[in-house]
Formats: C-alpha cells, structure tokens, sequence
C-alpha cells in the first residue's frame, strides 16, 4: 500500500500478513505517515497505490464496510476526549451511541429493560478488557479527562472504543509520554486484547519483539529526516481532518 498527497509520499512500499488476534506495530518516527497508515487499514482513509484485504473486505474499494468492524482510540484530531467532561459522561455518551449505531429491528422489538442490561454489560466489559478501574480513579466516575494521568486516559479511550465490540482495534501513540513501566503495561494490554481475539493495530516509536512489525518512515540520515517531516506534515494535518469527517 501507498499514499500520495500533493506535497509528497506519506507512506509508501508497505505489506504484511497478519492472522485474525495479531498485535500489528506501526513503528516509526514521528511524521513518518504511521497515523496515516491507521487510517488507511481502518477505512479512514483511501489509499493511492496497491491494496489491501481486511477481514475478506478489500481496500481501498470497501472503505464503510471496514470502518463498521473497526474502532479508533487515542488517535488525535479524530478521537479526542473532551477535557471538561467526566469519565461517566464519555461513558453515557459513547453507550447512547452504540445503541443509535445497534438500532436494528429486532433490538427494537427487545424491552427497555433488557436492552439497558445488555448496554451495561457491554460497557462493563469494555472497561475491564481496557484495564480502567473508574471506581479507583481520583473522583471515580466523576473524574474530569483533565485530571487524568496519561496511562488511565489512554486505557479509558480504548474502553470507549471496545463498547462497539471491534474485530479491529486501531490504537494511536501508545508510547507517548509515558514512562517505561507504563509503556510495559500498554502493551500487556494490547496484548491481552489480541489474544481475546481482537486484531490491534498500535502507533508506536518502538515496536515490542513478539508483534508483527511495520516499519514506516524516511532514511535515517539527518537530512533526509527532516525533509521527510517536512513534506509529511500537511499530510498528515490534512488526513486527520478527513478522517474526522469520515
């Protein structure tokens, strides 16, 4: 797969396999089109060159039906958690949407009560699988996003994005500002979500040893670097914003 912009490559020459319940790295540094290609796999973005196969949908011709089986967490400018408002509100909020997005005839036709049930339980389990105790937090569900820690702010976006019960979880920046006993702790998590059988996507500067490697990014020479940065970041600017309106 590739993609092209009007300023340059944004990614270019990737491809690998990866069976169902994989932990796939994108590796690379930063600027180096890894959130692009995020996006591509997820149906986010429409690739320029080659193809790819996503759970027997093919890209970039099936972008809607890949983004119906994948979910998006801690990517900025398209996943944002709202600073003001509490850890329960995102949680209300994303459950209300799930339930807009479920909103089939037959769940209809279930009573109130027992489509309330299935919502909790759904939600529980969300957060459980994210490692995200809101009980234990500061204020507990009251918590405001801006009072979180970054590792419990990370771990409450991959809950959100786990209620919608994903084949394919896309994780963004899972090593930013974050210690390297906290990143050991993400990637337990990312791993344990694989093995649930769950396929994860992560961003990363640094890809652990047992995940299915993607490399991304310029020459390492200096120069070259830079120029790479320097044509990649509209890029990317301008993907995310697509990405939010997808």
């Amino acid at each position: 797969m590739g993609l092209d912009g009007p300023h340059g490559k944004v990614f270019s020459g990737i491809g690998f396999d990866a069976p169902p319940g994989s932990l796939v790295a994108l590796e690379g540094p930063s600027g180096s089109g890894r959130t692009c290609l995020l996006l591509a796999l997820t149906g986010r973005m429409k690739a320029t060159a080659g193809r790819a196969t996503v759970d027997g949908l093919r890209l970039p011709k099936q972008l809607a039906a890949v983004r119906r089986l994948s979910a998006l967490a801690a990517v900025p400018g398209v996943t944002d958690l709202e600073p003001a408002l509490s850890v329960a509100e995102h949680i209300r909020e994303r459950a209300l949407l799930q339930r807009r997005f479920d909103a089939s005839l037959r769940s209809l036709l279930r009573p109130r009560a027992e489509r309330a049930a299935a919502s909790r339980a759904r939600t529980s389990a969300a957060l459980e699988a994210a490692g995200l105790d809101v009980e234990a937090l500061p204020k507990g569900p009251r918590t405001r996003v801006r009072d979180l820690e970054r590792l419990e702010a990370l771990r409450l976006s991959v809950a959100l994005a786990l209620i919608g019960a994903p084949r394919l979880l896309a994780v963004d920046d899972v090593d930013f500002k974050l210690s390297e006993a906290e990143r050991d702790q993400v990637w337990s998590l990312l791993r344990s979500l694989a093995s649930s059988g769950v396929t994860v996507l992560a961003v990363c500067s640094e890809a652990p040893g047992d995940a299915v490697r993607v490399r991304t990014g310029a020459s390492p020479r200096p120069v070259r670097q830079q120029t790479a940065k320097a044509t990649t970041g509209k890029e990317t600017a301008d993907a995310l914003a697509e990405a939010g309106r997808a």
